[in-house]
């Protein structure tokens, strides 16, 4: 980041970006334990992340077409949510993205609230913009992650099928 980049680093996303990149087995060690802590409370508890909504999505595994639930960030478009493939700014995909992906199947829960999405990635620039301010509007930390990391974050639409 440049001296003259106007984004500024936040703590959080630092922390998130430092795990993600060095400390991967103790990420996922707790997003598994927040993830399942939030489903056995119904979605009604461990509902955040630093404060922020979060929600489940689940996509079948690419290779094992198992279910593969991942904890994100809770992002609305109108009625629609977006997601980011941001791994916490670290330089690899997400598995969950590269499964979401490989299938038309997914499905949103969002505290007692579950249903079916479709997906669809955004790929024109001006769209993509619009969408990145919603997103590091509702959850900042990603600006972080931008600022930090070499590549650029997919992001998709998931509306409710």
């Amino acid at each position: 980041m440049s001296s003259t980049d106007p984004t500024p680093l936040t703590l959080a996303g630092r922390f998130n970006y430092y795990s993600s990149t060095y400390l991967g087995a103790v990420s996922r060690f707790y997003a598994r334990v927040h993830r399942r802590l939030y489903n056995r409370f119904g979605g009604t508890r461990f509902a955040t992340l630093f404060g922020d909504p979060v929600f489940e999505l689940t996509v079948p595994g690419r290779k094992s077409g198992e279910p593969r639930p991942v904890m994100l960030m809770l992002v609305r478009s109108g009625d629609d949510l977006l997601v980011c493939g941001s791994n916490g700014g670290n330089h690899g995909v997400p598995n969950w993205w590269k499964n979401l992906l490989a299938t038309d199947k997914a499905q949103v829960r969002i505290g007692r609230d579950i249903f079916a999405v479709t997906h669809r990635v955004v790929t024109d620039p001006a769209e993509y913009e619009a969408h990145w301010r919603t997103l590091s509007a509702t959850y900042p930390h990603f600006d972080t992650y931008r600022a930090l990391s070499p590549r650029t974050f997919p992001i998709a639409v998931l509306t409710r099928a």
